[in-house]
C-alpha cells in the first residue's frame, strides 16, 4: 500500500459520486473529505463520524473491490503513519489545561485551532497556488463571493487583495444577489468562491451562473466535493474540523492570506506601489486615528 493507491481511491471516488447510492455517497464523500480521520479510526468511529452504519462502509469496500473494510482503510492509514511524526504537546498548553474545567476547555480549542491551521496550509501545493495565482493575474476580471458566515472572508480578501489585484470585483455588493452582478461575466472571467458546509445554496447557484457562462473558478473550501456538476479549475481545501457546534474558519484565512501574500509576491513592483497609493490616500483624508498633539 502507498500514498499513490490513496489517491487513485479518493479520485475513483470523487469521479463515480453520482453513480453511489446515497448512503454510499455520503461514504465516498466523508472520506475524501477526512482522509486522516478515516485512515486513523475504527470502523465504528467512522460510522459515528459519517453518519452512517458500519453496514454502508463495508459495502462501499466491497464497491470497490476489497474484502473488507480494513482493506480499504489500510492505503490511507498507512499513508497517514509514512507522512506524519508525533509532536510534543507545548508546555504552556498543559499549564492552561491545569488552570480548571474552563482552562482544559481553553487549551483543548487551541490545540485544535493550531493544528487546524497546520493542517489547511500542508494541503496547498506550491505548484497549485502558482496556478491560481496565475489564473487571477491573466484573468479580464475576477469576481469574488462568499455569502453568510463566510461573507466576511470575502469582504477580507477584496479589501486587501484589490490593492496587488486591481481587476478584482466583490459580489454581491450592497444587497444584491451574487448573480445579478455576474450578468456581465463571460469566458476570459474568473470567479473566486468560498463557502463551507453546509454549503450556501446562494454561493452554489453563483458558481453554477458562472459556471454556465464559461467563467473559470477557484473554489475556497472544506472540500473537494461541494456538489458533483460543480467542475472548478482550483480547488483550495482548508480544515474546518471544530471542538464545538460551528466549523473552524482559522483554515480558510490561513489560506486566504497565503494567496494574498503570493499575490504581492508576483505583483512586484507595480503591486507595492499600488499598495502604498492606498496608505497616501488614507494619510490624507485622516483614516487612522491619531493621538491629539498636545500643545
Amino acid at each position: 500500500m502507498n500514498p499513490t493507491l490513496r489517491a487513485k481511491l479518493t479520485e475513483t471516488l470523487k469521479e463515480n459520486l453520482l453513480d453511489y447510492t446515497p448512503r454510499l455517497r455520503v461514504v465516498a464523500k466523508y472520506i475524501v473529505d477526512h482522509p486522516r480521520d478515516f485512515g486513523l479510526d475504527s470502523i465504528r468511529e467512522s460510522s459515528r463520524k459519517a453518519g452512517v452504519s458500519t453496514f454502508t462502509l463495508v459495502r462501499m469496500a466491497r464497491q470497490l473491490g476489497f474484502e473488507s473494510y480494513e482493506e480499504l482503510r489500510a492505503p490511507y492509514r498507512q499513508d497517514l503513519l509514512a507522512t506524519t511524526s508525533p509532536q510534543d504537546r507545548a508546555t504552556w498548553l498543559d499549564n492552561v489545561t491545569a488552570s480548571g474545567e474552563l482552562g482544559e476547555t481553553q487549551a483543548t480549542v487551541a490545540a485544535n485551532l493550531m493544528a487546524v491551521v497546520e493542517r489547511s496550509l500542508q494541503q496547498q501545493e506550491p505548484q497549485q497556488m502558482e496556478r491560481v495565482v496565475d489564473l487571477l493575474l491573466g484573468a479580464n476580471r475576477v469576481f469574488l463571493t462568499a455569502t453568510r458566515a463566510t461573507y466576511s472572508f470575502a469582504y477580507y480578501f477584496h479589501y486587501i487583495g484589490r490593492m496587488p489585484l486591481k481587476t478584482l470585483e466583490l459580489v454581491p455588493r450592497h444587497m444584491n444577489s451574487p448573480i445579478d452582478e455576474l450578468n456581465a461575466a463571460e469566458p476570459g472571467d474568473v470567479l473566486v468562491a468560498i463557502t463551507v458546509y453546509p454549503y450556501s445554496r446562494e454561493t452554489v447557484e453563483a458558481c453554477l451562473f458562472a459556471q454556465s457562462r464559461g467563467v473559470r473558478i477557484v473554489l475556497i473550501s472544506d472540500s473537494d466535493v461541494v456538489i458533483p456538476t460543480l467542475k472548478p479549475a482550483e480547488i483550495l481545501v482548508a480544515s474546518t474540523i471544530s471542538t464545538h457546534h460551528f466549523g473552524s474558519f482559522v483554515g480558510i484565512l490561513a489560506v486566504i492570506e497565503t494567496l494574498i501574500a503570493i499575490l504581492v509576491k508576483r505583483g512586484g513592483a507595480d503591486a507595492l506601489e499600488q499598495i502604498n497609493s492606498y496608505e497616501r490616500l488614507r494619510d490624507k483624508i485622516d483614516a487612522y486615528w491619531q493621538a491629539p498633539k498636545k500643545h
